[in-house]
C-alpha cells in the first residue's frame, strides 16, 4: 500500500469519558441536498486498488483498528477546478487489524461491527458519499475557525449509511496536478445521526461507545 494513497476513516467503535475522539473540525450536519452532476469537464476515477479506509475506535479498555475497501468512486474536474464527485465503500470488507494474534476475538469484533447494531452489512452492503457543493476556502475571508492545516476547500455532500442520508460540511485540502486529484480531510461527526445508537447512552458508563466519529482520509485518483 502506498502511503500517499491512504484513506483514513476513524469510526465509532468505542469510547470512554477519558477516551474521546481526536481533536478535529466538527462537520456540520443538515438534511440531504441536490447532488452535483458533471455538466462539463471530465471525470477521474478513484484508484480503488491503492486506497484503503482505516478506522480506529476507542473504549474504556483500549482501542481497535481496522480497514474498509472502496468499491468505486470518481471526482469531477472542469479545467483545474474540482466540481463534484462520489465514493462507495464496501461495508462487507470491514476488517480488524489489531487482533491478529487473537483470531477468535478478531472474528467476533468484525461480525459485531458488520451486524445490525452497527453497519448491518447484510441489508446495507455499501455506504456512499455524494458531493453536493465544493467551494474554495480562504482563511482570511472566513469567520469560521478551521483546524485542518492548509485547508483549501469546503466540501458539502450527502453521506448515506444504512438507511439514513445526511448532508455534511467539512474542510478539505485538495490538490490537482499532473492529471490527478489528491484530497485529505479530518473531521468529527455523530454516528447516531445515521441510526447507530448502540451503547450511545452515557449512562452506560464503562459500556459506553462514543457517539462522536473522527474521520480522516487521503485519496488519489487514477
Amino acid at each position: 500500500m502506498r502511503t500517499s494513497s491512504r484513506i483514513w476513516f476513524i469510526l465509532p467503535l468505542a469510547a470512554a469519558a477519558c477516551q474521546q475522539a481526536p481533536k478535529a473540525d466538527k462537520a456540520a450536519v443538515s438534511e440531504p441536498q441536490a447532488v452535483v452532476s458533471p455538466s462539463s469537464g471530465h471525470t477521474l476515477p478513484l484508484d480503488t486498488s491503492a486506497c484503503i479506509l482505516y478506522w480506529i475506535g476507542t473504549k474504556p479498555t483500549g482501542e481497535h483498528k481496522g480497514s474498509f475497501r472502496f468499491k468505486g468512486g470518481e471526482i469531477f474536474v472542469n479545467d483545474s477546478t474540482i466540481t463534484g464527485g462520489n465514493f462507495t465503500i464496501n461495508i462487507a470488507s470491514l476488517r480488524n487489524l489489531d487482533l491478529n494474534k487473537q483470531p477468535d476475538m478478531q472474528q467476533q469484533l468484525e461480525e459485531e461491527l458488520r451486524g445490525a447494531n452497527f453497519f448491518d452489512a447484510g441489508q446495507f452492503p455499501t455506504a456512499k458519499f455524494e458531493v453536493t457543493e465544493v467551494t474554495p476556502y480562504h482563511p482570511a475571508a472566513s469567520d469560521q475557525s478551521v483546524i485542518l492545516k492548509d485547508a483549501t476547500h469546503m466540501i458539502r455532500g450527502n453521506l448515506t449509511m444504512k438507511n439514513a442520508t445526511k448532508n455534511i460540511t467539512f474542510p478539505a485540502k485538495i490538490v490537482y496536478e499532473k492529471g490527478k486529484v489528491r484530497a485529505a480531510a479530518n473531521f468529527n461527526i455523530d454516528r447516531t445521526q445515521w441510526g447507530m445508537t448502540y451503547r450511545a447512552d452515557k449512562s452506560l458508563q464503562d459500556k459506553l461507545i462514543n457517539s462522536v466519529v473522527n474521520i480522516q482520509f487521503e485519496l488519489i485518483t487514477k
